[in-house]
């Protein structure tokens, strides 16, 4: 399958600091892939380089096949992307985000979203700011699927949620790449919702990849727990 996105010896530095250095990596049209590291492994820095953000140091990176930051104008509308940290206007609520959301995309779809914030138990006419954290990451990913985006990109969705919060956001990410052809990107650290629902798996250590491939490849007859603890860790 053609790749979605692609970065190719993708290297981003903060002054001296080299945040990513040199990684290559694919997510095919159709998978879920998780990429997987320790606190300033550099996944956050490679996420708004993929997302066309901020253009990388040195490297390429590839959006549906265009210069992600150069073209991002003409490829984001295809993409929902949901923060490490739920960002909206403060006091706007669900039903004015998702009005503004349907300005920006044409292919919103009103019924699916109020059908998942009502699955969600999101308070549709409650202030962003006066919503809980798990409310607002399930809302954001509510908005991000609101216009049916070939690219789901998720940074550590979960970072902070309940169990029950973080069962309801991989669950619609499973729920809605079962339903039509998908693709999702991914950070987190919980390994055992990674496992249940990735196709691909890539551990990034210091800036670099690792390790690749499927979870049972890597977990090697063991767990994606010790797998990655051994992979993360490594000196």
């Amino acid at each position: 399958m053609p790749a979605v996105l692609e970065a190719s010896r993708v290297t981003v530095r903060y002054g001296r600091k080299v945040a990513c250095d040199r990684i290559d990596l694919e997510v095919e049209q159709g998978s879920i892939v998780a990429l997987l590291g320790r606190n300033g492994a550099g996944k956050s820095s490679l996420v708004r380089c993929l997302m066309g953000l901020r253009p990388p140091t040195s490297g390429a990176v590839r959006l549906f096949g265009q210069d992600a930051w150069a073209r991002r104008a003409a490829v984001i509308g295809r993409v929902g992307s949901v923060p490490e940290e739920p960002d909206a206007p403060a006091n706007l609520d669900a039903r004015q985000l998702a009005a503004a959301s349907s300005w920006l995309f044409p292919r919103w779809r009103r019924e699916a979203f109020e059908d998942r914030l009502a699955r969600f138990r999101v308070p549709p006419r409650t202030a962003f700011g006066r919503l809980s954290k798990g409310e607002k990451s399930l809302l954001q990913l509510a908005l991000a699927l609101g216009h049916e985006p070939e690219l789901l990109v998720l940074d550590d969705p979960t970072l902070g949620l309940d169990v029950v919060a973080r069962d309801l956001v991989f669950g619609e990410i499973a729920r809605e790449h079962a339903r039509r052809p998908l693709t999702a990107f991914l950070t987190t650290h919980e390994i055992a919702s990674v496992e249940r629902i990735a196709h691909r798996v890539a551990v990034l250590r210091d800036g670099r990849v690792v390790a690749t491939g499927t979870p049972a490849e890597l977990a090697a007859g063991g767990s994606l727990e010790s797998a990655f603890s051994a992979l993360a860790d490594a000196s």
